[in-house]
């Protein structure tokens, strides 16, 4: 087997990543907090695997091969994911859309909940992907940074677009081509997490709070503001604030950013920066509003109807887990039927219907509406054109970017 020096991750980003893991988006809860229930002990160990063993700075000669596809023969899928990230019947004893999968294709999902983290799912399947051999899995779902580093270091599978007519014709125009996958060649995502602005109605005096400046500048909003401890939500929501596409931004750009946010800090207006521990703050009035992420806040409104939600005018960030099939994978005709199948409109409906989150689908409103009238004009799961239009990503980071930016917001922040 080929030999390579790996490249170890910096005290910056192994910082970074922590803090994502405990409080911020990697503790962010999928439909009922149920995300990081196993998170406490795997993501210690996913971050001392990766630390360890480092992550290569480049594709292996023989990484990304195309393994064997045993579809037509095995009629089997190896699908791993989140918890609560997929529909569940009443009695928890069956999940209707896989179920009619294997109905429809004959296809047997074996469907195994054992991601708790990005970090941590890495480092256990890193070791096989390095060497070239099958993981075991044949679809797996990983947060937008983690599946632009698989597919860059050549360890994720091309997909067939004659296999997937309804995900190449359905994905939503802001999800359609981020710059790690141009084209969807490699992905296709399977929700989106939107960062928005929340505020809590009662502690504004009834004001709406609909923009970073506010956040920043209203003095009536002094000492009850605060921004999420995750790099790319606070800059990039600051970035679009100023004018500047989070997905484009210069170094000098980003400074400017930093150097915004640190005259609030200075100035006291931004009480702190938080995970999504805010929640607690932003519903008793504490905080009276904040960066936040849009699943919270779904959450947050149900039970206080003070909780409102602003999709800001210059823009807002979302990022996406996205569905991968492994390098060596050995059933990839069988993943990407599964992948299309949930781009079918009435079948993403009953997924959206369940997670919460934003469907990726274009035309799915009626569908959801057949189900929850109330989901279906919620724009925080199925943005209208024009929520949409404003969907921004922030742009992927070489290794040098990442470590100065961290290091940058790690001062900013107090970290």
């Amino acid at each position: 087997m080929e030999s390579y020096e790996p490249e170890r991750l910096t005290p910056v980003q192994l910082a970074a990543m922590r803090r994502s893991l405990t409080s911020g988006r990697g503790a962010l809860t999928r439909r009922s907090l149920l995300r990081a229930s196993g998170m406490g002990a795997l993501a210690v160990g996913g971050i001392a695997t990766l630390g360890a063993c480092g992550i290569p700075p480049a594709k292996r000669a023989d990484a990304g091969l195309a393994s064997d596809d045993h579809s037509a023969k095995e009629k089997v899928l190896n699908f791993s994911n989140w918890t609560e990230y997929m529909d569940v019947s009443e009695d928890e004893k069956s999940r209707p859309t896989l179920e009619a999968f294997t109905e429809r294709t004959g296809i047997r999902v074996k469907y195994t909940e054992d991601i708790n983290d990005n970090v941590e799912f890495f480092g256990k399947i890193k070791p096989q992907l390095a060497a070239g051999q099958d993981t075991g899995r044949d679809l797996i779902c990983v947060t937008d940074w983690l599946a632009a580093r698989i597919i860059r270091l050549g360890w994720a599978q091309k997909l067939d677009a004659s296999n997937l007519p309804h995900a190449f014709a359905n994905v939503s125009a802001q999800f359609r081509s981020p710059d790690w996958d141009p084209g969807r060649a490699y992905s296709y995502p399977w929700t989106g997490i939107p960062t928005v602005i929340a505020y809590n109605k009662k502690a504004t005096g009834g004001r709406k709070v609909d923009s970073v400046t506010q956040l920043l500048d209203d003095p009536k909003l002094k000492g009850r503001v605060s921004f999420l401890s995750e790099m790319r939500d606070t800059v990039g929501m600051t970035l679009l604030d100023q004018g500047k596409d989070p997905g484009k931004f210069s170094d000098a750009d980003f400074d400017a950013a930093i150097g915004r946010l640190q005259k609030a800090v200075d100035k006291k207006q931004i009480r702190r920066f938080t995970g999504n521990d805010y929640t607690a703050d932003l519903s008793k009035g504490d905080i009276a509003a904040c960066v936040a992420w849009a699943g919270d806040v779904i959450q947050l409104q149900a039970d206080n109807p003070d909780i409102e939600y602003a999709i800001p005018a210059a823009g807002y960030i979302t990022s996406s887990d996205s569905l991968l099939v492994p390098a060596q994978a050995r059933h990839k005709t069988n993943a990407e039927k599964l992948i299309d199948y949930y781009y079918e409109p009435p079948v993403a409906a009953q997924l959206a219907a369940y997670i919460n989150y934003v469907c990726p689908v274009d035309g799915v409103r009626e569908e959801l509406a057949r189900i929850d009238a109330s989901m279906a004009s919620n724009t925080l799961i199925l943005p209208d054109k024009e929520m949409a239009a404003k969907s921004r990503s922030f742009r992927s980071l070489s290794t040098e970017e990442e470590t100065a930016y961290e290091e940058k917001f790690a001062k900013l922040i107090g970290a």
